[in-house]
């Protein structure tokens, strides 16, 4: 879904994640991700926006194994990580994959004080040195913006803003070659958001990081992010470069979905129309459907008859 040209760092490949429910006695099986498909190259940010509940979340755990995908294939620099788990393979993926959660207070243990929780990572990698573990604790809180006197306390006396600066640095500090970010600002105050959002586009330059970042605010993704995949009830439904989806949305959802976002323009916001996405009641068989490229890197999900209007 990028430059074939260039080998991709992460490559996911029609991924499912299903979940199995019971309600008197009946089974039901919710498709939380539904053969969605994207690489990540090295060094880019990828966005996934969409509403909650859209499946974006499950996609980032089913890709760091915090979850067992149903089927499909994900790829780490050529490697099948969503095969069978073993001792080798979890190694691997904590070797090379971090993630940032989006609950800093839930995310962090309250019974271990920062320098424990930072270095636990490095204690898991064999770093048994705990001078050299508690040098690089330190050296990683000044990364993000925190004090290294900050090592000794816990969780519970740091503000929001700072709890998920602490998850920043413990996902830092062994070094990964890709971050899953999942919604890293959206349980914090906007002036807070706008701080940990400048401080991931430094640190993102500093290591050279490749992320895929997870939200569903607009100008967040819109700020942050290469390319953008946009996810609608488990379908990866549009995929383009940041600036191409944000000026000319193909999939109607998509269209619903910018035009919901409030304009910082009080002229603008007055004028600004909403358009609802309202899907077809009667549904196609899925096999009509896939993700088209109507446009070079601009991928739309839709039908041959509806992809023959969209070509531009």
């Amino acid at each position: 879904m990028t430059n074939s040209s260039v080998n991709p760092l992460l490559e996911v490949k029609n991924l499912c994640m299903n979940f199995t429910t019971k309600r008197r006695g009946k089974k039901t099986i919710v498709k939380a991700v539904d053969k969605v498909s994207f690489n990540i190259q090295k060094g880019e940010t990828f966005g996934i926006v969409g509403e909650s509940g859209c499946g974006k979340t499950t996609t980032g755990r089913a890709i760091i194994r915090l979850c067992t995908p149903s089927s499909g294939e994900v790829l780490f620099n050529g490697k099948v990580i969503s095969g069978k788990m073993n001792s080798g393979l979890r190694r691997y993926i904590t070797d090379n994959i971090a993630m940032i959660f989006q609950d800093p207070i839930a995310a962090l243990n309250p019974r271990m004080t920062v320098e424990e929780i930072i270095g636990e990572g490095l204690k898991l990698r064999g770093v048994k040195d705990k001078e050299q573990r508690s040098k690089k604790v330190r050296e990683m809180l000044l990364k993000v913006a925190l004090h290294p006197e900050h090592a000794t306390r816990y969780p519970h006396e740091f503000s929001g803003g700072q709890r998920q600066r602490i998850g920043i640095a413990r996902a830092l500090t062994v070094n990964p070659r890709l971050i899953i970010a999942d919604e890293p600002v959206s349980a914090l105050d906007v002036s807070v958001q706008a701080q940990i959002i400048n401080l991931l586009n430094n640190l993102k330059s500093e290591f050279g990081l490749t992320t895929l970042f997870i939200a569903h605010n607009l100008a967040v993704v819109k700020y942050f992010s290469d390319r953008v995949g946009v996810m609608y009830y488990g379908k990866m439904v549009e995929l383009a470069t940041t600036g191409e989806l944000f000026r000319n949305p193909l999939h109607p959802y998509t269209k619903a979905l910018l035009s919901s976002a409030p304009q910082p323009d009080p002229i603008g916001e007055k004028r600004r129309q909403r358009i609802f996405y309202d899907p077809p009641g009667q549904k196609l068989p899925e096999e009509l459907f896939a993700l088209r490229e109507a446009a070079p890197g601009h991928f739309v999900y839709c039908t041959e008859e509806e992809f023959e209007k969209l070509k531009i």
